[in-house]
């Protein structure tokens, strides 16, 4: 199952482990049990400080397929049910690394609020191995496990639980449940999931305050492609760089195939991620992952509140916040997120296998996400608003070459009708007959573009009517010393590379606007 490449990777990865992790999986029958058992052998077979015991463990853990994870005879909170290939296989490194000593990168304002919990919690992860959102998910809290021994989280493979799928209503992944109570539906990054906590669970007492970095020349708000180029730049010119991102590689991680990066004939967006996760660790910059920005106070040194409660002060800010999916805004769209209304293809497309879906879009993600439901789904239908597809020639072509894709035009969608929980329908207009009809559908994929995360910013620079940063040929927003690029701003066509050479202008032109700064606030280069 494992290639000799794969084996070589995880033998190099494991040669620094620190402590001896077993294996247990749980006695019994099962038809996987023996691929399981041969998957884990190979993982074992490769480090001495990796071990397999095959082990009754009196109800801990839930079937034959699953097994956990033990740190010299102590259990880490961390369970696995099903093979953790595919996408998952990270995960299952990353648990045995980080049960084993390696460092848990989590800023220590966030593990000191995850290890702080006095409350049990048992989490549950409900996964496709086919999903690239899910493992972000499944580290997350396999690391909040291995924080607090309070906290346990169990990923289940959902295609190998499908009783648990059909009585749960589970229609997507990832699905998180928290005390058999659904908790997060859906892609939701760290940062989210520690709001939630706190939110449910308050803490008792203040958080100890971080330590203060020095004044910043450069803060960066982003980490998709315009973030880190930005931040690459500056740093390149000596200046003291801190990043705050939600999640390194923003939208671009949910991006499959990327065949118009020039010099790069095809990627996936889950590698470009590594790549330029890679390039950032090469300079010497600050990064605050896993935290947002939640107000912005102006001035010749600006003042950064984040979620942490952390206070960051700059002497420039380069927003790269990016953009989110945008939503249809049609009764029935927000109930039915993870019944049927999804906005991942590759994530959800795997639970419409056999069924009748559709695609609300026809541009270049909506003719996408049609080509890639059709190798799954019954049928794929896209509903277009405007009179002619927007999607590039080739990918309408690829469209109208499938037997089971078909393309309304000219039609709007008017409400997403659920039957016992499921979607069970999609009623549309005719624009030109003003004729409504009700199709009947198991499921309905958003893909209509992208709204600008740029919330945090108002009061504090100049928005369009839509929410996009208004900025100028340097990447100059209305605020002195406040610079923008990327998806979060005006300038338009939405593509990678676009976001990276507007990420390398925006730099350089905090560069330019720092070496022209009073000797009071004037640039300190980085040490």
């Amino acid at each position: 199952m494992l290639s000799n490449e794969m084996l070589a990777a995880v033998k190099g990865y494991t040669d620094t482990m620190q402590k001896s992790v077993t294996l247990v999986i749980q006695t019994g029958d099962h038809p996987k049990r023996a691929e399981l058992v041969a998957f884990l052998r190979s993982v074992a077979s490769v480090a001495e400080k990796i071990t397999l015991e095959e082990r009754d463990t009196h109800g801990q853990l839930r079937s034959p397929i699953s097994f956990l994870l033990e740190v010299e005879g102590s259990a880490t909170g961390i369970q696995f049910s099903g093979i953790p290939s595919g996408h998952e296989f990270n995960s299952l490194i990353l648990a045995l690394l980080q049960s084993a000593g390696s460092a848990i990168k989590l800023d220590k304002r966030l593990t000191t609020v995850v290890s702080e919990l006095t409350e049990k919690l048992t989490f549950e992860v409900f996964v496709s191995l086919s999903c690239h959102n899910c493992p972000d998910v499944v580290q997350a809290l396999n690391q909040f496990a291995l924080l607090n021994p309070n906290i346990s989280s169990e990923m289940i493979d959902g295609g190998l639980f499908p009783d648990i799928i059909a009585a749960r209503d589970i229609q997507g992944v990832p699905s998180v449940y928290l005390n058999g109570e659904l908790f997060a539906n859906g892609k939701i990054t760290t940062a989210k999931l520690i709001d939630k906590l706190i939110e449910l669970y308050p803490p008792s007492s203040p958080t100890e305050p971080a330590e203060t970095l020095p004044v910043q020349d450069v803060t960066v708000i982003g980490g998709g492609p315009s973030g880190i180029s930005a931040a690459i730049y500056a740093a390149r010119k000596g200046l003291k760089v801190v990043l705050i991102a939600d999640i390194i590689g923003g939208q671009v991680k949910d991006t499959m195939g990327i065949e118009n990066l020039i010099s790069v004939p095809k990627t996936t967006g889950p590698d470009l991620t590594a790549a330029m996760q890679m390039h950032l660790d090469e300079y010497d910059i600050t990064l605050k992952e896993h935290l947002r920005v939640t107000a912005i106070e102006k001035g010749d040194i600006k003042t950064l509140t984040l979620s942490s409660g952390e206070i960051i002060q700059t002497r420039t800010i380069v927003v790269a916040t990016g953009a989110r999916w945008r939503e249809l805004g049609v009764p029935g769209e927000k109930e039915n997120i993870g019944n049927g209304v999804a906005y991942c293809p590759h994530c959800d497309g795997p639970f419409f296998k056999g069924k009748d879906v559709a695609v609300i879009g026809g541009g270049n993600s909506g003719i996408e996400a049609a080509l890639d439901l059709s190798g799954i789904a019954k049928s794929v239908t896209v509903f277009e608003f405007a009179p002619e597809l927007k999607a590039d020639k080739i990918l309408v072509d690829q469209a109208h070459a499938r037997s089971n894709i078909s393309i309304l035009k000219n039609v709007m969608t008017q409400k997403i009708v659920a039957t016992h929980g499921k979607v069970s329908s999609l009623v549309y207009q005719d624009r030109e007959t003003k004729a409504e009809i009700n199709k009947a559908l198991d499921g309905v994929f958003v893909q209509i573009g992208l709204v600008p995360n740029s919330a945090f910013l108002k009061d504090v620079v100049d928005l369009t009517p839509s929410g996009e940063v208004i900025i100028d040929t340097r990447c100059q927003t209305s605020e002195t010393g406040i610079f923008a690029c990327g998806d979060v701003t005006t300038v338009p066509y939405k593509q990678i590379i676009v976001s990276m050479g507007e990420g390398a202008k925006a730099a350089l032109a905090a560069f330019e606007f720092l070496l022209k700064l009073p000797a009071e606030v004037s640039v300190s280069r980085a040490a």
